[in-house]
């Protein structure tokens, strides 16, 4: 519960985890983790599941409890059962690495005082193969993995065996079907033998047609809870558009970032890779500091940097969004996604007190907004959606700041207004005077050009270099052969484009008027007149002038 926020909104008072009997081991996590009352779906999802052992498919919102709805009933009923110990008793299927990870740690604050009788597995840790299979041979009772990861295993080792499952969790239901990981799921039919034996979780933000296929699949005439959309109700997500073109988004964002135009932190979201490491050095040009989330990185190094940006080192991450998911209206996206990857960032990491999610580059479909925009406006907490939008007539005209996708964003903006209508929110028009831009615009164009694709490469490589000094892997290859760690430490500084100091720093004349400091008002004032003693200084009192010629001394 620790690694989800939850709103108090969501609290069920009529409720205490007392009540639902729990084994006393995971009563005594749950209290440590400072919690007595459940959450509304956490209420439904347990008694449904201790006492009618039934098949549940839930639909409640971010901020709700989900994860902890339904760990606990997984956790006590492996507690309880003492005949089947020492096999796979429970695997949880989740979309990203990183959500495989915040799982498994929240797994383990609620087996703290489990000792040895449940042990869990993340399939998408970063350990060796051999280790990994070790583990898995070992037979943890809770597997969590990605379905990809879990299928790769599966074939390899025949040793685990799933035919006996007891429960099954699928979280993020609608993003495991945006990533494509439909194929993955039917495979995992074979290995399991879910209308005798297993109890089936399915969990989402939202439900839709797509999710009746898996439940037909998986689930034996389940119970279906629809948690009321309390935020929605709150109305505390206030959304804005910019109607622009490809190169002036770079000033916008320039603008509003050094003049501390959005207050609080800031999740800002581009479309591919390359796009996120120009705007990151683009900005690095005005001292403005920014962490990047990239999906070439390790799992564990992703993780630090959420935690950095958690923890306010950073008040602006860049994520890219590759999910490549589109909405099925447009007649160009007759395919599914070919290339579905275990990363993404627009749901599944926990990011904390995000003020404003900022669209750079506009989502490819109305469902990637829905997942962008929900990391703010979480637990009860007000946030802003601020989206950049180029218009279709615009696009193409800049070569160098030009991106595919930005030619479907109007159509995009409409099909966002058309959803987010039926939950009862408006788009505004962001109002501002664009002609007070204008003072910038040299200045950006001026940072824009230093950042070419040498340097985008050159601060990839830097990354990845990192990385592998960092590495606990290679420690003892670099302890063996330090010639190998010597170059990699001696290589060039990857990370340098052309900077100038004077683009840190925002004269007044650039200002709006409404916010130049005024000339008027007095500066620094010295406790002393100097310029009156300088005066006074032939008089009596005073210091004298003294020519030092004269007193020169050979």
């Amino acid at each position: 519960m620790t690694s989800v926020a939850v709103s108090k909104d969501y609290v069920d008072d009529t409720v205490t985890f007392d009540s639902f009997n729990l084994d006393p081991r995971l009563l005594q996590a749950i209290n440590k983790l400072g919690y007595d009352n459940p959450t509304l779906i956490q209420t439904q999802t347990i008694k449904l599941s201790l006492e009618q052992k039934k098949d549940i498919i839930a639909k409640a919102s971010t901020g709700s409890g989900k994860t902890a709805a339904y760990c606990i009933p997984v956790i006590h009923s492996i507690l309880v059962d003492s005949l089947t110990r020492n096999q796979t008793q429970a695997v949880i299927l989740v979309p990203t690495k990183e959500l495989s990870k915040q799982v498994f740690e929240f797994l383990n604050q609620l087996t703290v005082y489990c000792g040895n009788l449940i042990k869990t597995l993340n399939l998408n840790d970063t350990i060796s193969e051999q280790l990994q299979m070790s583990l898995v041979n070992d037979s943890p009772e809770i597997i969590v993995s990605t379905p990809a990861k879990l299928i790769s295993v599966l074939e390899k080792n025949k040793s685990l065996n799933l035919t006996n499952l007891k429960y099954l969790v699928i979280d993020e239901v609608d993003l495991m079907i945006s990533y494509g990981y439909n194929d993955d799921l039917d495979k995992l039919t074979n290995y399991l033998n879910l209308k005798q034996t297993t109890q089936v979780f399915m969990m989402s933000a939202t439900l839709n047609e797509d999710i009746n296929d898996l439940k037909e699949k998986f689930c034996n005439k389940p119970a279906i809870l629809k948690l009321q959309d309390l935020d929605n109700q709150n109305k505390k997500l206030i959304q804005y558009y910019i109607k622009t073109n490809e190169f002036d988004k770079f000033l916008l964002i320039y603008v509003i970032l050094k003049l501390a135009l959005i207050k609080g932190k800031i999740l800002l979201f581009v479309n591919d890779l390359d796009r996120g490491y120009k705007l990151k050095l683009f900005l690095q040009n005005f001292g403005i500091k920014s962490c990047l989330l990239n999906a070439e990185l390790p799992v564990n190094s992703r993780m630090h940097i959420v935690e950095e940006f958690n923890k306010n080192v950073y008040n602006l991450l860049i994520a890219t969004d590759e999910s490549n998911e589109y909405d099925e209206e447009d007649e160009l996206d007759k395919s599914k996604p070919s290339n579905a990857s275990d990363y993404g960032v627009s749901r599944g990491v926990d990011f904390k007190n995000v003020a404003c999610v900022l669209n750079f580059d506009m989502p490819t479909s109305s469902k990637s907004y829905i997942h962008r925009v929900g990391r703010t406006a979480r637990a009860g907490k007000s946030g802003m959606a601020l989206s950049f939008v180029v218009e279709e007539k615009e696009w193409g005209k800049h070569k160098a700041s030009s991106l595919p996708s930005a030619k479907r964003d109007e159509r995009v903006l409409a099909r966002v207004e058309k959803s987010q209508s039926k939950l009862g929110f408006e788009l505004k028009p962001y109002q501002f005077d664009f002609k007070q831009l204008e003072n910038f615009r040299y200045r950006m164009e001026d940072s824009f050009r230093s950042i070419t694709r040498a340097a985008v490469r050159e601060a990839r490589l830097k990354e990845i270099k990192m990385e592998l000094i960092a590495s606990e892997k290679l420690k003892r290859h670099f302890e063996e052969n330090p010639q190998d760690l010597s170059t990699l430490r001696h290589d060039k500084d990857l990370s340098k484009v052309r900077t100038d100091q004077h683009l840190k720093r925002v004269p007044a004349y650039l200002l709006p008027e409404g916010i130049r400091p005024d000339s008027k008002k007095v500066g620094f004032v010295p406790f002393n007149n100097m310029h009156k003693k300088r005066k006074q200084g032939g008089k009596k009192g005073g210091k004298k002038k003294v020519d030092v010629l004269k007193k020169f001394r050979k």
